[in-house]
């Protein structure tokens, strides 16, 4: 059986946890920062984990990294 091929854009932007949960970025810093409230950079630091819809499609993506 042949090796199953992994989104390489994937596995660039996600990581898997310990628990199986996938880790990302979060989302809506990339332009347009003038228009957001201080509230919401504040907010959106550092990184998040996906909800479970997600998480099975990005999981889809990387069939080796469990």
């Amino acid at each position: 059986m042949p090796k199953m091929k992994t989104k390489s854009g994937a596995k660039k932007r996600f990581k898997i946890t310990a628990s199986g949960r996938v880790k990302s970025a979060q989302a809506g810093k990339r332009h347009g920062m003038i228009k957001r409230s201080s509230k919401f950079i504040r907010n959106a630091r550092g990184t998040t984990t996906l909800c479970k819809a997600d998480e099975n499609i990005v999981k889809s993506y990387m069939p080796y990294s469990r």
